[in-house]
């Protein structure tokens, strides 16, 4: 790594271990891309997003090994948004960050929620709890994402788009507005309003692909309300019938797994064939993790949501629905 961000901050609850092993699970996010923004694009890179039909990619949940468990001011699962970065390191991929911050945040004492590149937005921290980021305050009120370095328009346009989109994607799993400057802001918003670091990200990266926090706001406006808006028609719809076709319900949203007695949640795979469903021994999602679903599924009289392309959890697994979404 060419350069890291040092940022002390001060833990403020005990240690808690962390799961032992990582974990992915994807589920594509279904954007309409005819929906637009309030606002028009008015940066090239918008436009170029727009023009070339580019649509963010799924979020990947990993468990980090950040095992400092800390809630926010108003309480676990209480952001007050989301704070933008870039990670100053040229070249380096999101899985390369994800790497080095998993054996250098005890010594750095960094560490944020997730790293996004031009191909994968990767979450390694569960959002409902604070991170070492951008200062004690700012820590105790926002979530934090780093955008990786790339070198081209089309890996700059992509990269922002997940950005963009993991931002808006918060925001509406917590039931915040968007509000351009306090519930979405830059390291540079944070360093000017509270003090207490000196950074100006992405403000300078953005700049040298002609971009600016303005248009970047304009970005996460439209994923904002795509989302909100697949929100407010399923809500509409008030669909009575579930949507029935050989026991697939369509149930899109966010969900909260969760086991009282393991750090892990257990998947299943399911078998058409004689539709019965089988435990995945390699893998497993970390307890207390958010995650996008698209349909459900009854199985022997028990209800799996799915995760991933062919990987669901049981209904008793599913501590909170957080979002519904069309």
């Amino acid at each position: 790594m060419v350069s890291k961000k040092l940022i002390t901050s001060l833990a403020t609850s005990a240690a808690l271990a962390s799961v032992g092993f990582a974990t992915v699970g994807q589920v594509v996010p279904q954007l309409g891309s005819q929906v637009q923004t309030t606002q028009a694009a008015t940066s090239a890179i918008n436009n170029y997003i727009n023009n070339n039909n580019i649509q963010p990619v799924s979020i990947q949940y990993r468990a980090g090994t950040f095992n400092k468990m800390f809630g926010y001011e108003n309480g676990v699962g209480k952001p007050e948004g989301v704070v933008i970065h870039e990670t100053a390191t040229p070249g380096a991929s999101a899985e390369n960050e994800v790497s080095y911050f998993s054996w250098s945040w005890p010594t750095t004492q960094t560490y944020v929620h997730a790293f996004v590149d031009d191909k994968e937005i990767i979450n390694i921290h569960s959002a409902d709890y604070g991170v070492w980021g951008a200062g004690q305050t700012a820590n105790s009120k926002y979530i934090q994402v780093e955008l990786c370095r790339v070198s081209t328009t089309d890996q700059f346009a992509r990269s922002v788009a997940n950005q963009a989109y993991y931002a808006a994607f918060r925001l509406v799993q917590y039931g915040l507005p968007f509000t351009p400057g306090k519930t979405v802001l830059s390291h540079n918003d944070v360093s000017r309003m509270y003090g207490e670091t000196t950074h100006t990200d992405p403000v300078g990266y953005f700049a040298q692909w002609g971009y600016s926090m303005d248009q970047f706001y304009d970005l996460v406006g439209k994923y904002y309300n795509q989302l909100k808006g697949s929100s407010t028609n399923n809500n509409n719809n008030n669909n009575n019938n579930a949507n029935t076709n050989n026991g697939n319900n369509t149930s899109k949203g966010i969900i909260r797994v969760k086991d009282g007695s393991k750090p892990y949640v257990i998947l299943y795979s399911l078998d058409s064939s004689n539709n019965t469903m089988s435990r995945i021994t390699n893998r497993a999602l970390g307890t207390g993790t958010d995650w996008q679903t698209d349909q459900t599924k009854d199985i022997n009289g028990v209800k799996y949501y799915r995760v991933a392309t062919n990987e669901w959890v049981p209904e008793n697994t599913v501590g909170q629905v957080i979002k519904a979404l069309a």
